[in-house]
């Protein structure tokens, strides 16, 4: 989206007496500028770890980005095409209500980007790392910060 600069100019032309009481006029200009054209929306960049290493040992890394405090970390993977569930998940997810704790993945880095852990994710992972989250429950960022996110999606048998 590129952004535009607006500005408005009013001219007055008022009349003024000189010393010699002979009548001019003097110009007065006044300009506005929209600063929010100029300015761009917080942006969080994402990386998704892959489950597997490759014969290198590196994860397969997929990424996306997203505006600040828009989305939920499940609706960035579904949209950007990126594999959430397991086998298990795939066929027994709950849609995203937080009941079934198949979205589980782990936030490497950047969870200070993310909104506080929900009361169903306190609920449902009470004795998991803090780093663990439920990708249904999960917003990125809150519309004023920008930075990045690691994302580790998680295999089905470490839950």
């Amino acid at each position: 989206m590129a952004a535009t600069n607006l500005a408005a100019s009013i001219t007055f032309r008022l009349p003024v007496y000189t010393q010699n009481r002979h009548k001019a006029a003097i110009s007065i200009s006044c300009a506005a500028t929209n600063s929010s054209a100029t300015t761009t929306k917080p942006e969080i960049e994402l990386e998704f770890l892959g489950i597997k290493r490759d014969e290198n040992g590196k994860y397969q890394v997929d990424k996306a980005k997203a505006g600040s405090g828009e989305k939920l970390l499940r609706n960035i993977m579904s949209e950007n095409k990126i594999e959430l569930y397991g086998a298990y998940g795939k066929v027994m997810n709950c849609g995203g209500g937080g009941s079934c704790g198949t979205c589980i993945v782990e936030i490497i880095d950047g969870n200070d980007l993310l909104n506080e852990r929900t009361n169903t994710e306190i609920r449902y992972l009470k004795k998991k790392p803090e780093s663990w989250r439920l990708a249904c429950q999960t917003i990125v960022g809150n519309k004023e910060n920008s930075g990045k996110v690691v994302v580790q999606r998680l295999p089905q048998w470490k839950k």
